[in-house]
């Protein structure tokens, strides 16, 4: 069927346009109403958050101020009436972390070679007296039980002696029990013991317990007389040869690798790897017996200098026989004992121990308004030490080694005391010690990462306290 239409007459046409657009009018109303309402809320909401307006503070409430107090770290005082609060002040702290330091080698004037290098006719005239070491101990009648130790059993009062400087047998490691005892440790094949007897000069590192990786001289840095004439001696237990064979790292026949003479230590004489390597550390004189002079650096360095234009620019050149670089951060012995506890370095009770003793002998802060410093620093850095084999070079290096030995194995803690003790006791006879800037080290060695973390070690089993407390039961025969 056809499609039926009704006819429309154009008056109603026209009144379909108009309520079109009156319909489009109130739309367009209505939205710029929203838009109003929208504008007037976001304006409202900028007004009343504004940082500067007290009405923003009151209108949180006075609890609110409280805590935006608390959080400021400004405490809380009732009168409100003038209050007006900075963006800093609405906002909680954020933790910030303390922007890293870079440090910087310095330039450091070294002669231009070592050819015609001669030491100096002055140099030697140093504070003289001879020294010989306790080898071995014996059992004292009526003990019921004795344990022969690598360190000895030195009493207060034997150890308040040796400070002296004068002809004397004293500590200074490698004790040895009775013959019928067991070794004390660090032993050593013969065929090495008689390679370090011939050095005259050495450089010496040492890797235990694995725990670094083995960074070899910089060869284009080291001279041809140094590569003939110098022992570079890397001490290193078998388990670090092992690590650093599978590595690559494989001794010659002779023991090399590179400029790095490999010394296997066998029983090492403290289960704390960090203790067992102060003895090359501070002991080079009883490792060395022939040496004049030699050079430590701990196994995160990597050597990068000539070490015959070392000795000239650090000893000759100073009129000294001993140097080692200061702290890049730290001056005061203060700083470095919270500095050990806060990295938990060693056990807390250990160090309070030793800081409490030595506070009580008369050790002071670097600061301290009474008296000036004798050095430029309380705190070395420790990690390379440059030094001649003098009487007064190995006392000292005996006492520190005693001190470590005594107590915890941080011998940053120990370095001002030992140094500040020797010198009160002998006035007149000076011991001749060069802190250098540490810029200064880094110059000549560069500076790696540990293999491994350092982590918190337990008290030592060899802090005796008791000889602390009570000394007179601590005589030992020789």
């Amino acid at each position: 069927m056809p499609e039926l239409r009704l006819p429309i007459t154009a008056p109603d046409a026209a009144g379909s346009r108009r309520h079109s657009r009156r319909l489009r009018r109130r739309c367009r109303l209505i939205l710029l109403l929203v838009l109003s309402l929208a504008l007037l809320s976001l304006a409202y909401l900028s007004f009343s958050s504004h940082a500067n307006l007290p009405i923003h503070a009151m209108h949180h409430g006075l609890s609110n101020r409280e805590n935006l107090l608390k959080w400021n770290g400004q405490g809380y005082s009732p009168d409100v009436t003038n209050i007006s609060m900075t963006k800093v002040e609405l906002e909680p702290p954020k933790s910030r972390k303390k922007p890293h330091k870079r440090y910087a080698p310095c330039d450091i004037q070294f002669l231009p070679s070592v050819d015609d290098l001669v030491e100096p006719a002055h140099y030697g005239n140093f504070t003289q007296f001879s020294l010989s070491y306790i080898l071995k101990e014996k059992v004292l009648l009526g003990n019921g039980f004795f344990e022969p130790v690598f360190g000895g059993h030195q009493s207060l009062g034997d150890r308040e002696e040796t400070y002296h400087a004068k002809d004397q047998t004293l500590h200074c490691g490698f004790v040895r029990g009775p013959d019928d005892y067991p070794s004390t440790g660090f032993d050593l094949d013969e065929n090495d013991r008689r390679y370090m007897a011939t050095c005259h000069v050495a450089v010496s590192s040492c890797i235990f317990g694995s725990s670094d990786y083995l960074r070899r001289p910089t060869k284009s840095r080291i001279g041809s007389y140094a590569k003939k004439n110098v022992c570079f001696v890397m001490f290193m237990d078998e388990l670090t040869l092992a690590t650093l064979s599978s590595e690559g790292h494989m001794p010659d026949g002779n023991g090399f690798i590179g400029l790095w003479r490999s010394v296997i230590v066998k029983n090492l004489p403290y289960e704390d790897m960090r203790r067992a390597g102060k003895v090359p550390k501070f002991l080079a004189h009883r490792l060395f017996p022939s040496a004049m002079y030699s050079i430590w650096l701990d196994s995160k360095l990597r050597f990068h200098a000539d070490p015959m234009l070392i000795i000239e620019y650090f000893l000759w050149r100073k009129k000294v026989e001993y140097a080692i670089s200061m702290h890049y951060d730290r001056s005061c012995v203060w700083e470095e004992v919270l500095q050990n506890k806060r990295l938990n370095k060693y056990n807390h009770t250990a160090i309070d121990e030793q800081f409490h003793f030595y506070q009580s002998d008369g050790l002071v802060k670097f600061n301290n308004s009474g008296q000036l410093p004798v050095l430029p620093s309380y705190v070395p850095e420790g990690s390379f030490i440059v030094r001649a084999h003098t009487p007064m070079s190995n006392l000292f290096s005996c006492l520190w080694f005693n001190e470590v030995n005594r107590f915890t194995s941080r011998d940053q803690l120990s370095f001002t005391y030992t140094y500040l003790k020797l010198r009160r006791t002998n006035p007149g006879k000076p011991f001749h010690l060069n802190m250098f800037k540490d810029c200064e080290r880094r110059a000549i060695a560069k500076l790696f990462h540990h293999r491994t973390n350092e982590t918190t070690d337990p008290p030592p089993a060899n802090l005796r306290l008791d000889t602390i407390r009570h000394s007179d039961k601590a005589e030992t025969a020789i």
